[in-house]
């Protein structure tokens, strides 16, 4: 009888592929988290266009990655690396590679994450066709050029051009800032260049609050999130197994190191939220907590296995405290109308929690380490870099999306709602005035269903919404 050969090489591979796959689904799952949070967010004659652009995020997003993203992504890896060739076949040969698609569509979740943050911002007002563009623009240039200089081997990873100057590499294991802060800082040009919505500021410039019609919606879209962060984080961790001198070993201290990071940057950022919102405005309100707790997990999604489990609280409870005045500076100083606070939530937060990672460093024992001063370095600069480019290349695609489309739609389309002018639906047909009859509102005898204000909405607080202006 033969003795069976077991090859641990090729069981670690398989079991780590099965993984990849797993978590991938687990981020896809963020993508109906993202549609919940903006739809609550919005009036109710807005919804049914951001469920639109959220499912178009994904599924011209997806194509666009297959097609161009990830190869830009490689051949900016090339070009911002020394020794390293230009070569578009090696850049593109994922595509007839079928052993390279499980990889792809690891990083196809990753880049519509990215994508899709932008839609919270410019929620209520931007034309449909422009935002098409706009989507297509991220997946196939502006992100995939951040991962270029990152995760691909380009100017701020150790081998390329400004990490070999440092002699050390950027640090952002899963995207605080190559994707979170990517989609923040590009919702917040995108919002500035399609210019509030009508009734967001006064004649005087002073904010006004548009509540969005549903804070269950928006709470529940922020636990599944939540719920699928657990992906985006643990999932880097792409090494469950590991194999050497034919036997297997489960990474399991790395995982753990992860997992915990993530779930006390969540915990801190929420607590911090509340704890400001009800100082700030005299209750806690439960969206500034929602908004804490993503801001939170965007924090510690770069650091979670550099930093130790102290320091990844410490990182949520610092994005999370940030949360509320940060988003009165955007509305109030710099009078941009970011519906979901996506800056403030992505942005902000991203570009915070991976500044101070080398603050927080965490040994190979989890014991306490500065990283080193040339790390803290890199990581401003990386910040800087990437913030730059991903600024200045939005500006630019905002900018021939109006030339060619329209940023905005009319101001009777944008009273009339997005949901029906733009795509001749309703989300809640019950609510619509054309849909009443013999003489009886259906919109909730009274009550503007749309985010409007009621008439007695002096005695009504209007902190439901992360647009609270009191």
């Amino acid at each position: 009888m033969i003795p069976l050969q077991i090859d641990a090489g090729a069981i670690a591979s398989g079991v780590n592929n099965v993984w990849i796959l797993v978590v991938c689904f687990l981020i896809f799952f963020m993508q109906p988290g993202f549609a919940l949070l903006e739809a609550g967010q919005v009036r109710a004659k807005n919804v049914g266009n951001v469920l639109m652009k959220n499912m178009t995020d994904w599924t011209l997003g997806v194509l666009v990655f297959f097609i161009v993203g990830a190869g830009v992504s490689s051949i900016i890896g090339m070009l911002t690396a020394p020794g390293t060739a230009l070569d578009l076949g090696s850049a593109f040969a994922y595509i007839n590679d079928p052993s390279s698609y499980i990889g792809w569509f690891f990083g196809a979740v990753f880049a519509m994450t990215a994508a899709t943050i932008v839609s919270g911002a410019v929620a209520g007002r931007m034309n449909f066709t422009a935002y098409v563009f706009v989507a297509a623009a991220m997946t196939s240039v502006i992100y995939p050029v951040v991962t270029g200089l990152t995760w691909a081997g380009g100017l701020l990873s150790a081998d390329g051009f400004i990490g070999l100057a440092l002699g050390v590499g950027y640090l952002d294991f899963a995207g605080a800032t190559v994707v979170h802060m990517v989609g923040g800082l590009a919702g917040l040009v995108g919002a500035k260049m399609v210019g509030p919505r009508k009734t967001r500021f006064d004649s005087n410039g002073n904010s006004q609050p548009i509540p969005g019609h549903s804070m269950l919606l928006a709470v529940l879209g922020t636990l599944f999130l939540a719920f699928g962060w657990y992906g985006f984080n643990v999932g880097t961790q792409a090494t469950v197994l590991a194999a050497a001198d034919g036997a297997l070993s489960f990474n399991g201290g790395a995982l753990g190191q992860v997992v915990l990071n993530t779930t006390l940057g969540m915990g801190g950022g929420a607590v911090a939220a509340m704890i400001v919102s009800a100082s700030w405005q005299g209750k806690p309100d439960p969206l500034w907590a929602a908004n804490g707790l993503l801001a939170g997990l965007v924090a510690v999604t770069g650091a979670v296995p550099h930093v130790t489990w102290w320091g990844g609280l410490i990182l949520g409870l610092i994005a999370g405290a940030l949360v509320l005045p940060t988003f009165r500076w955007v509305v109030d100083s710099l009078k941009i109308d970011d519906v979901c606070g996506v800056f403030v939530v992505h942005g902000s937060a991203g570009a915070i929690g991976t500044i101070l990672i080398p603050v927080f460093g965490v040994t190979a024992t989890g014991g306490y380490a500065f990283l080193g001063v040339n790390q803290l370095i890199m990581q401003v600069v990386g910040v800087l870099v990437i913030g730059t480019w991903t600024v200045f290349a939005t500006i630019a695609v905002f900018g021939i999306a109006n030339a060619l489309f329209g940023l905005r739609v009319s101001e009777k389309d944008e009273e009339q709602g997005l949901d029906e002018s733009e795509h001749g639906i309703s989300v809640y047909p019950e609510f619509v005035p054309s849909e009443r009859r013999e003489g009886v509102a259906t919109d909730g005898s009274g009550v503007e269903t749309d985010g409007g204000v009621d008439v007695d909405s002096e005695t009504r607080s209007d902190s439901n919404s992360v647009n609270n202006d009191e």
